[in-house]
């Protein structure tokens, strides 16, 4: 994927400062949704700062609407893609293209990269701080497709959660799916913790973030300025000058509270229907407010959501954004099923839950029941050969 040489955009911020590159989105009365443009932006500074070698890492943060901090970034501008749409904006392509590519350039930054998570981080902003992880892209358990424990990535990475962190994977609130290689890093989380979080939508916190391996850090929110400021002053960004850099701002997590075993034994089913089916036979509120939650999202995107995180178990991360790729394409123009624009299940749930504001989606088909294999397999059935895909240069 070719990127813009250079491009810049108000919303994002960028300086050098000592040896980092600091990053800091600055949309915050849309907390911080990410357009085309800041894509872009994003990607042309962290392009340049790879081949400078005055910069040894890059930091990354939002703006809030009180000044630096508390809130990162809550995904992408879904009233862009509705009314991208609805005029059949090519950009719409190119976003989803280029924020993959993005996706992709920060989890195989050969430099450190440290996201400071706090406040809201949904959606798009797992995408540009799951980049953060520590376990190499590159590096799978044998015959799992997991992610190794043991195998480090070359550069050491750091993804920092406060007290106030709110993270979420919403996009099957509204049909859609969780991109950004939601497939490739949901299917590393432990006991089925990431398929939850697909499905569900629901929003965790910093305890439930570092259980479920999507964070590695837990900062006092209180001094995140001040972990900010002290980061830029580092002579070096070696794993040790990390780790004695961060062990002055570490805190306490709240307390982790998913039913990760009530989780791991319902959610490991074969498909959707099934994980609501067990739900409903758990004993507790939790199970039957689960089950209940997952009865009113499009059934069709759920099962096409689960399909993708576990096919994105055994895949690499290029593989996988390719398949997601694909996958977007179809959630707008669903065209093994003969629904375009506002017929799809994605544009209906955009209307519903974004534009209109009823809450009352018209799904189809309505109930899981009736969602069938061939309704799931078009999505994953590429638009494009092979040489002329659209992220066909990611490796």
């Amino acid at each position: 994927m070719t990127f813009p040489i250079a491009y810049t955009c108000p919303e994002v911020q960028t300086e050098v400062r000592g040896h980092l590159g600091c990053i800091t989105l600055n949309r915050p009365r849309a907390l911080n949704a990410l357009s085309l443009p800041m894509i872009r932006a994003l990607a042309a500074a962290l392009l340049a700062w790879r081949e400078d070698p005055q910069v040894q890492a890059v930091a990354i943060r939002g703006m809030g609407k009180e000044g630096a901090f508390a809130a990162f970034c809550a995904g992408g501008d879904i009233r862009f893609f509705h009314q991208a749409v609805l005029r059949g904006d090519a950009e719409l392509e190119d976003f989803f293209t280029e924020e993959y590519a993005l996706n992709h350039l920060i989890h195989h930054y050969p430099k450190p990269y440290i996201a400071f998570m706090d406040g809201v981080v949904m959606g798009g902003g797992m995408g540009l701080s799951q980049g953060g992880a520590l376990a190499d892209p590159a590096g799978e358990c044998e015959g799992t497709g997991r992610a190794s424990p043991s195998v480090r990535a070359k550069a050491p990475r750091l993804r920092i959660v406060t007290p106030r962190t709110k993270m979420a994977m919403p996009e099957t609130n509204i049909g859609l799916f969780p991109d950004v290689g939601g497939g490739w890093f949901l299917a590393r989380c432990p006991r089925h913790g990431g398929e939850w979080l697909a499905l569900t939508s629901e929003v965790i916190g910093a305890g439930d973030a570092l259980a479920l391996q999507l964070a590695d850090a837990c900062f006092d929110a209180a001094h995140i300025a001040e972990a900010w400021e002290a980061l830029a002053g580092l002579a070096s960004f070696d794993a040790t000058s990390l780790q004695g850099w961060q062990r002055n701002y570490i805190t306490a997590a709240p307390a982790a509270a998913l039913p990760l075993d009530t989780i791991a034994r319902c959610f490991e089913q074969p498909d959707v229907l099934h994980i609501v089916l067990a739900l409903e036979k758990e004993p507790g509120e939790w199970a039957a407010a689960t089950a209940r939650a997952l009865r009113t999202h499009s059934p069709l995107m759920l099962q096409v959501t689960l399909e993708q995180i576990r096919r994105g178990a055994g895949m690499s991360l290029a593989d996988e954004l390719r398949m997601e790729r694909d996958m977007v394409r179809h959630c707008f123009n669903t065209r093994h099923l003969e629904r375009y624009m506002t017929a799809t299940d994605t544009m209906e749930g955009i209307r519903a839950l974004v534009i209109d504001k009823d809450r009352a989606p018209k799904w189809s088909p309505p109930r899981l029941e009736e969602v069938t294999p061939a309704m799931v397999d078009g999505f994953f059935a590429s638009p494009w050969p092979a040489h002329a895909h659209p992220l066909r240069e990611l490796d």
